[in-house]
């Protein structure tokens, strides 16, 4: 099966088991009320489970991305990556994506200037083509 990028707009029991491995830290009436809000959430599912997912909020043609995280066994294998550049194409009208730069962890460094995304002043940025 082919590894897909989708927009959530309903979680099933089992969104919200995988969304749980993905974001330990947070509840399922956190992602809920994120896409209540009027926010998205975008998700690589493979064999019906999901493997990253990034929270995804769009004023105009910028969008703020967060929590962007890919399940640690999956790591490595080009989720991520593709999870963005999907995104990028499933949301056309966007010309500028950023994220906050939480920590200084060099692997994150490395992944978000793999994808094309460069650092200042505490935030990751990049401007679409």
């Amino acid at each position: 099966m082919k590894l897909t990028i989708e927009k959530l707009d309903q979680l099933t029991a089992q969104d919200e088991i995988d969304l749980a491995k993905i974001w330990p830290q947070q509840q399922p009436a956190d992602w809920q009320r994120w896409m209540n809000e009027q926010r998205m959430i975008f998700a690589a599912r493979f064999n019906a489970r999901l493997l990253g997912a990034v929270k995804v909020s769009v004023v105009e043609t910028q969008a703020e991305l967060s929590d962007l995280c890919v399940r640690e066994v999956t790591r490595r294998r080009g989720v991520g990556l593709y999870l963005l550049e999907d995104l990028q194409a499933q949301l056309p009208a966007i010309t500028a994506l950023s994220m906050q730069a939480e920590s200084n962890d060099p692997v994150l460094a490395a992944f978000m200037q793999a994808c094309g995304f460069t650092l200042h002043n505490g935030n990751w940025h990049k401007l679409q083509a």
